[in-house]
């Protein structure tokens, strides 16, 4: 499957964004934004969208009977496998949705389903601090360019996902 690409200057939010496209009848894209002014966290959180970092959401078509809990093991997966190929340290993922440098907080994935015209599909938005971190109160955040010998671009790491979910689609539709 090849992924539509779809980028803003600003947005919302990149899962809104994305829900918006699916209702208008596109069946899958790669959203990308320079920043969202409203971005989404698990159970309602809001996530800090600092300029600079990467938000992005994927979009497509999956089998009804995939559960969510599923999919966001494989996403996790294909994320931290992604992260540790451009930096010097050690990850770790942390249930439900996050992905952590030394205990620290660099990305977090939102997955949504929203169901049109008898089709499931999966909304996958994430945030990945790659220039700077938010200042959150007893949660520890980092970026990426911090544990990395030379600087990562947006578009290196952008193509790399982009990349690697057209390459496990197959897994979604299981």
């Amino acid at each position: 499957m090849k992924l539509k690409l779809f980028e803003f200057k600003k947005v919302r939010s990149t899962n809104d964004t994305a829900i918006r496209l699916i209702k208008q009848n596109y069946t899958n894209g790669f959203i990308m934004s320079e920043t969202q002014t409203f971005g989404k966290g698990q159970r309602g959180k809001k996530w800090v969208s600092r300029k600079g970092n990467l938000f992005i959401s994927i979009f497509f078509k999956i089998n009804q009977k995939l559960f969510l809990n599923k999919i966001i093991k494989l996403n996790l997966k294909i994320i931290n496998k992604i992260i540790n190929s451009f930096i010097n340290a050690k990850t770790n993922i942390k249930s439900p949705n996050d992905i952590l440098i030394k205990k620290k907080k660099v990305c977090g994935i939102l997955q949504e389903t929203l169901f049109k015209d008898e089709n499931k599909f999966l909304i996958v938005g994430m945030g990945i601090n790659l220039l700077n971190s938010p200042k959150i109160k007893n949660y520890p955040t980092t970026c990426l360019n911090s544990y990395s010998k030379k600087k990562i671009h947006k578009k290196q790491i952008v193509k790399k996902i982009k990349l690697d979910f057209e390459k496990n689609y197959y897994k979604f539709c299981k």
